[in-house]
């Protein structure tokens, strides 16, 4: 993959990452916390949060072609270096007190790669699906 592609990827994966923190937390506020309404600083450190694990997208990155199962491997440590990372500064924002705090983050944190992964292997496939559609009517072609 080239660095531009990887760049604008890690940008998409910020917006989805951002998009996907804000209606996980409306509706959970919506839930628990129906009269809470979102400040600014709540909006910076997400967007702080969503940033951070779009930029630790670079342990996915590779310039030439992985095999399976180390890419397998990348996801894997991706995402516990993500779920770390986050945790971490979850506690130095003074968001995680305690280990259920920590649970529930964690969990939101896995939901959220979840569902970015799903997307991104959604997109993924119908990329693929478009390749191979063209190199059929290549080879009828010729």
């Amino acid at each position: 993959m080239k660095m531009s592609k990887f760049v604008q990827k890690i940008i998409k994966d910020f917006l989805m990452i951002f998009a996907s923190i804000i209606i996980m937390i409306t509706i959970l506020r919506q839930i628990y916390y129906p009269d809470m309404t979102f400040d600014l600083k709540s909006i910076y450190i997400m967007m702080t949060f969503s940033f951070l694990s779009a930029l630790l997208g670079f342990i996915l990155y590779s310039p030439h072609d992985l095999s399976e199962k180390k890419i397998r491997l990348r996801i894997a440590i991706h995402f516990i270096t993500l779920e770390i990372l986050l945790i971490a500064i979850g506690t130095i924002f003074d968001l995680v007190n305690n280990a259920l705090d920590g649970v529930i983050l964690a969990l939101q944190i896995a939901v959220i790669y979840c569902l970015v992964r799903l997307l991104s292997w959604k997109k993924d496939k119908k990329e693929a699906q478009k390749i191979n559609e063209k190199l059929m009517a290549l080879k009828k072609d010729t």
